[in-house]
């Protein structure tokens, strides 16, 4: 399976060298991939996308319980 992105490959080269993956799985992706123009990451960081304008939803209220009303009641 060839890598997808500049990230990924960083990431396994960083397994290889602690021992965590095989260097045949490795070279067997890296032959795959070849020379081919890979991005650096495939889908962006969560969380950095912009939003329209508009006021967020705030939480609904909380429902009163017993306990609450006792205490309310003093």
């Amino acid at each position: 399976m060839p890598f997808k992105s500049k990230a990924q490959r960083r990431k396994f080269a960083q397994l290889l060298v602690e021992g965590k993956i095989q260097p045949e799985t490795y070279e067997e992706w890296n032959r795959e991939t070849g020379s081919a123009q890979l991005p650096e990451r495939v889908h962006p960081a969560p969380g950095k996308t912009t939003t329209r304008g508009g006021r967020k939803k705030s939480a609904a209220p909380k429902k009163k319980t017993a306990r609450s009303k006792r205490r309310l009641k003093r």
